[in-house]
């Protein structure tokens, strides 16, 4: 009789359901007792190609993250000219900025992530040329404005 040392040397007895380590110990039969030889195994359904998730590649993956940062960035910008345009208004009129003027500043801040959350969840079904597509036409609509006109300095 060999022991489960004896055993870790050799390939024999790889399907024991004595060595699995998710099995019960009550239903595990004694390390003493016979086991059984050479059982045949059970076919495992393979995945077949069509099965798998396509995985990207390290180019796709700095792309979106290169483009993800530039919306981003976009949205720091919509806050900063957004705040500046807002505190312009109230300086040039005297007025409190209306609802429609935080309004818009807020969706201005908001709109870079919503777009590349759209874009991201819409094209997954998709083609990956069609996903950079419509990030590329995110970074070419979505530029802050406001931040782009009145400059850091706000003058």
């Amino acid at each position: 009789m060999t022991s489960g040392d004896d055993d870790a040397l050799s390939w024999e007895g790889d399907d024991d359901p004595t060595l699995d380590a998710r099995a019960d110990r009550a239903a595990r039969p004694a390390p003493d007792a016979p086991r059984a030889t050479a059982r045949p195994a059970t076919a495992a359904p393979k995945a077949t190609p069509s099965d798998e998730a396509p995985s990207l590649g390290s180019a796709a993956l700095v792309a979106y993250g290169v483009l993800g940062g530039v919306f981003a960035l976009y949205m720091v910008g919509w806050a900063l000219g957004g705040f500046r345009l807002r505190d312009r208004v109230q300086a040039d009129t005297g007025a409190v900025a209306d609802v429609m003027l935080q309004g818009a500043m807020w969706l201005g801040m908001l709109a870079p992530a919503i777009w590349f959350v759209a874009a991201v969840v819409l094209t997954r079904g998709g083609p990956q040329w069609r996903r950079f597509a419509a990030l590329a036409v995110g970074v070419l609509v979505l530029v802050p404005w406001p931040f782009v006109m009145m400059g850091a300095m706000g003058r």
